[in-house]
């Protein structure tokens, strides 16, 4: 019998609810979403200061602060938190990333006033028991050594000290290096939150079961205590070069009898702001962006050297890191580096990028776009971008004819304006008995290989 495939269905179309903005009287931001298809509400309050702030010498500083909010407050403790949570059915949760930290709540709409007290008391009076505090330094610190087992966890923070420098606001992890949260205190934490949460560097997005009419004076009373301050400026510069040769950089991690070598090749991308996003993003998608993209057919599925490898652009506000990086069976290590560094020159125009080729990759992003919009809390943490990165109110409107536009020309343009394979950093975290001969002996790097520690401080002989 002779099947014949389905025609494809246009593409989606997508358009999000009106975007509603008010400020309260001290300064916080509203972002308002009116969803009436449940009676939940989402509150999502984005401030606008997360890691990258953290000064070098107390990494972790942002995240550890945004853990405690909840840990207590003058008027609650934790376990009081918890539990009117628990008693009206609601979620509360903290964080903090690379450019902001938060405060998320998902709460039946018929209790938002219940709710509300206790979002407002974890933003406006936490108290940072120091018992809470160390609790967490001790969980911290044992994530921290459980990570130096971990040949992933080890590649992604040596990589990013190779590519910025332990100095720069992105060379560290966002939990912050042993030394860092030991040294964190409560004077710290405190100095944190006294700075940055603070109303005018916040933004309240509201999606749900809601009107502005009805919304607005409720949190205008609720935030009534919550005093606006001068707050200054996260500025992340550019690091400076990687390689002091203008070559391809070549590094080891040393992990005895390891069956894998984890690999990492990148090098500093754009920030959020380039005007080359969407280009970017269709290049990502065809090179090591989805399981049918350039990288993994070869390394998994013509090779069989790996499970999956893929390619991403880590996009901040500041220049954010490129990376292509997979796990392979240890003797085939100078091998899947080589089919790496391949397909990066090869998505630069040494192997064309064809129309079918593009058109894939655009229907991949375009037809599992809608389904990041499906719930309040999708929608909320969407509109965290636009907050964050000063994108328009409708920017999502427009997502799906951005990525339609986008042509076979432009994307090995991009390619080869922020991808250079000869210039990018080689991180190998394997058994250096058995790589580095062959590591010493790749294209491009002249035999210099730097070894590393789990740390990435630099192991002398």
């Amino acid at each position: 019998m002779l099947y014949l495939r389905p025609a494809a269905k246009p593409d989606p179309r997508f358009r999000l609810p009106l975007v509603q903005r008010r400020t309260l009287s001290n300064g916080l931001g509203l972002v308002i979403v009116e969803h009436h298809e449940l009676p939940v509400l989402t509150l999502n309050m984005v401030l606008g200061t997360g890691a990258a702030a953290d000064p070098p010498e107390r990494a972790g500083l942002a995240s550890i602060t945004a853990a405690l909010l909840d840990e207590g407050t003058r008027g609650r403790s934790a376990l009081d938190i918890s539990n009117e949570l628990a008693a009206i059915g609601a979620r509360l949760g903290t964080g903090a990333d690379w450019d902001l930290s938060g405060v998320s709540l998902l709460s039946v709409a018929r209790h938002l006033e219940s709710a509300l007290s206790i979002f407002t008391d974890v933003l406006a009076h936490p108290s940072f028991p120091e018992r809470e505090l160390e609790l967490q330094r001790n969980t911290r610190l044992t994530a921290i050594m459980q990570r130096r087992d971990n040949p992933q966890d080890i590649a992604g923070v040596v990589f990013a000290s190779l590519l910025y420098g332990r100095e720069h606001p992105y060379g560290h992890a966002i939990i912050g290096d042993e030394q860092s949260v030991r040294a964190v205190a409560l004077d710290d934490i405190k100095g944190f939150y006294r700075t940055y949460y603070r109303p005018n560097n916040a933004t309240l997005i509201v999606v749900g079961d809601v009107s502005p009419e009805a919304l607005v004076p409720q949190l205008e009373h609720a935030f009534a205590g919550w005093e606006r301050s001068d707050v200054p400026q996260t500025t992340v510069k550019a690091p400076g070069e990687s390689s002091s040769d203008g070559g391809a950089s070549l590094y080891l991690v040393d992990k005895p009898s390891a069956a894998q070598s984890v690999i990492v090749i990148g090098q500093v991308g754009p920030s959020r702001s380039t005007p080359d996003y969407f280009p970017l993003l269709v290049m990502n998608t065809m090179l090591g962006g989805q399981f049918t993209s350039r990288l993994n057919l070869n390394l998994r599925e013509d090779k069989g050297y790996t499970y999956g490898a893929r390619t991403f652009f880590d996009y901040r506000r500041g220049v954010g890191p490129f990376a292509a990086t997979t796990s392979v069976q240890t003797a085939v290590t100078k091998e899947a580096i080589e089919e790496i560094r391949k397909e990066l020159r090869g998505i630069r125009g040494e192997i064309p990028v064809t129309e079918s080729e593009l058109e894939f990759s655009k229907q991949a992003i375009i037809r599992g776009f809608p389904r990041s919009f499906e719930t309040p809390e999708h929608i909320a943490n969407r509109l965290a971008d636009v907050v964050v990165y000063g994108l328009p109110d409708d920017y999502f409107n427009h997502y799906i004819e951005s990525v339609r536009r986008v042509t076979r020309e432009e994307v090995m343009e991009v390619a080869r304006r922020y991808l250079d394979p000869s210039r990018m950093v080689i991180l190998v975290v394997g058994d250096r008995a058995v790589v580095e001969p062959d590591l010493r002996a790749l294209d491009g790097v002249g035999g210099a290989l730097t070894v590393l520690d789990a740390e990435g401080t630099r192991v002398e002989g």
